[in-house]
């Protein structure tokens, strides 16, 4: 072999290399980082908005006004800026990626008589991602937090079917920004998310009132009303420091007097402070969850928070048809970070829901793939 030919085959091993590993005399591609895969599987999100308040409808981070005090978001509405972001977290299995996605309210607001409302407000969704062999692996399935119950969809093409759950509809899928993402939608005032157009009023007409937020790595748009229809949301990892899970571990020991942001495990602080309530309303307090509070109220042996904490045996439960598939986690910072703080089943966080067992969540870590 000449040295020219010598040289070209070296230079495309370098190549392979650089984009991906073998494995089987296959090239996988490398995994792209939590943020890039974050961005890749995003919902395009339409959010119903209603005009008699419609500012509460924004999506914002819960620290917007430059705090992490709970019982103060309420209030603070028409003080700062409520600019668009939207949380996430990923737990890695070696079969699936499991992302979480999140969108916050400071108000869980009404204008009907007799009705209820409560300070802060966070739902949101789980999607399933086969790992593939790209490195962004391929979307099978989301399960969608409306309030106290939980509703699956599955993209067209899908292997997943109904387990102890029915699957609830197909997902519409919007190519933007080189990927394809799954809409999703919200109501107005209580926010109850499912995929779109199932939650709310707005599904994006002329007519309608509502705002589509897109995904983005790095910028947070302010609507520029309540029908904004490009508003870019940026993506905050749940797990960042300083960020809302070392909040929660921070004060995991706490009790409700002294905690800041959390009345409970999962729960944040909310009172019926700046006018919460005020009228023919009642307020609720300590009512808006986390991901790792999030429950559905009747779906059998998947308990409060497992959509984050152990989400591939909710995935496990609610659906069949899934082939291949791993329920021991390589990477879980929910689970991993109880695990350091010297967490478990006999030193147990402040309101940890009894049905789950904190040590055989610890077992399900593992260090490689076999």
């Amino acid at each position: 072999m000449s040295l020219k030919k010598l040289f070209l085959v070296a230079l495309g091993l370098l190549a392979a290399i650089v984009v991906g590993i073998f494995t089987d005399n296959k090239v996988i591609a490398q995994p792209a980082t939590d943020l890039a895969l974050a961005l890749y599987h995003a919902p395009i999100h339409y959010q119903d908005t209603d005009s008699t308040k419609y500012s509460a409808d924004y999506i914002t981070r819960f620290d917007y006004d430059s705090d992490w005090r709970g019982t103060n978001n309420w209030d603070n509405l028409f003080q700062f800026p409520l600019s668009s972001h939207g949380y996430y977290s990923i737990a890695e299995t070696c079969t699936h990626w499991f992302i979480t996605y999140s969108f916050y309210h400071p108000q869980d607001w009404t204008d009907i008589p007799f009705d209820q409302e409560h300070e802060n407000d966070l739902e949101g969704l789980l999607t399933i991602v086969r790992k593939d062999g790209s490195a962004f692996g391929k979307l099978e399935g989301v399960v969608t937090v409306f309030h106290n119950d939980f509703y699956s969809y599955t993209p067209t093409g899908s292997p997943l079917r109904n387990g102890a759950e029915s699957i609830d509809g197909t997902l519409t899928m919007n190519s933007y920004s080189g990927s394809l993402h799954p809409l999703t939608t919200q109501e107005a005032k209580g926010h109850g998310l499912k995929a779109w157009p199932d939650a709310g009023n707005f599904k994006g007409g002329s007519r309608e009132d509502g705002i589509i937020y897109y995904p983005s790595q790095t910028t947070a748009e302010l609507p520029a009303s309540e029908n904004d229809r490009d508003v870019q949301y940026q993506l905050v990892d749940v797990f960042a420091e300083a960020g809302m899970w070392q909040h929660q571990l921070n004060e995991a020991s706490l009790s409700s007097s002294s905690a800041l942001t959390f009345a409970s495990w999962g729960t944040f602080k909310g009172d019926s402070s700046g006018g919460c309530g005020s009228g023919t309303p009642t307020c609720s307090t300590n009512s808006a969850n986390t991901p790792w509070g999030w429950d559905d109220s009747n779906d059998g042996a998947v308990y409060k928070g497992e959509m984050a904490l152990d989400p591939a045996h909710l995935t496990d439960a609610y659906f069949d048809g899934l082939g291949t598939f791993d329920t021991a986690y390589i990477r879980n910072q929910f689970i991993q970070g109880l695990k350091d703080r010297g967490y478990n089943s006999a030193n147990l966080p402040q309101g940890w829901p009894t049905q789950l067992n904190l040590n055989s969540l610890i077992g399900k870590l593992k260090n490689r793939c076999s």
